[in-house]
């Protein structure tokens, strides 16, 4: 069976902008795009109660996809578009179809400033309970903004792409997270970005503080231990120009700022079966909340 790319749709701005880069990434992926409209079930009391003018909850649940899909179609002729409308709690009936799904893409809120952007619950629930990778489009996005600027220091979607970016544990490195990421740069030709911090054993702590050397030596060690586990994917995507970079301390404001040149940021979400639920780890949950770029969230082992 054929994956596709999926995106949800609410008819706020920032789906619009999820659903404009979900039909670039399906132009890229050679797969076909469709849209999904999820309305909740209206209690009874109000299902029965009368409504004021003519466009009631079935008139915009058919609009909002139907509109969406014709303007697609328009900006991407031949690419195969088709759309939902689909009845639940949007989390899970998303989080179901992202199942069979190449990707999932959803629309986050610009705050603007430092204060990043805004994921409602039905965007976090998704993300935490989805086994397939889910990727998160702020309001706002244009396709320029994913490429570097022309000569004259337009930005423009002839340009080349910005880096991808891929966040990285070496101590779990996940195939499937580094996959993606190797295979978005691949597909957009550009420069992928890997990014790992690391904190010294505790042991080590106070030996840094007056042994600057003993840094180095560490920050050494490091980089070639992530350059080992980067190796045999240089060797499957030799086509993929690779930076390394391995600051010290906590990496996820160094994705967050290095998001600021990229076109896309991928980070990871070890997957958590356990009765108290999903959860998003806390270098994903800051990537998502703060990042520019649009964010890929992989889930793994």
């Amino acid at each position: 069976m054929t994956r596709s790319v999926i995106v949800g749709l609410d008819g706020l701005r920032e789906s619009r902008a999820a659903a404009e880069w979900a039909a670039r990434e399906a132009r890229l992926l050679g797969l076909p795009l469709k849209l999904v409209h999820v309305t909740e079930p209206v209690p009874e009391p109000l299902a029965q109660a009368p409504l004021l003018g003519t466009e009631t909850q079935q008139h915009w649940a058919e609009r909002i996809p139907r509109e969406t899909a014709e303007g697609i179609r328009l900006r991407h002729p031949g690419l195969d578009v088709t759309m939902e409308q689909m009845s639940g709690l949007p989390a899970e009936v998303l989080a179901k179809l992202a199942e069979d799904a190449e990707l999932l893409v959803l629309g986050s809120r610009g705050l603007g400033g430092v204060g990043g952007f805004l994921l409602g619950s039905v965007g976090l629930a998704v993300v935490a309970r989805a086994e397939r990778p889910v990727v998160l489009v702020r309001a706002g996005q244009q396709a320029a903004d994913e490429h570097a600027m022309d000569p004259a220091g337009i930005p423009s979607a002839a340009g080349p792409f910005r880096p991808v970016v891929l966040g990285l544990d070496i101590e779990n490195p996940d195939a499937r997270l580094i996959e993606f990421a190797f295979a978005a740069a691949s597909r957009r030709d550009t420069t992928l970005r890997v990014v790992h911090g690391w904190n010294p054993p505790p042991y080590y702590a106070y030996g840094l503080s007056v042994n600057p050397e003993l840094h180095t030596v560490l920050a050494r060690q490091e980089a070639v231990a992530l350059n080992e586990v980067l190796r045999p994917w240089r060797e499957k995507f030799p086509d993929v120009e690779v930076l390394q970079a391995t600051p010290y301390g906590a990496v996820a404001p160094h994705l967050v700022d290095a998001s600021r040149e990229a076109s896309l940021v991928v980070v990871g979400r070890r997957v958590r079966r356990s009765p108290i639920g999903a959860r998003i780890g806390s270098v994903a949950h800051a990537v998502m909340h703060h990042a520019v770029a649009p964010v890929a969230v992989v889930p793994h082992d």
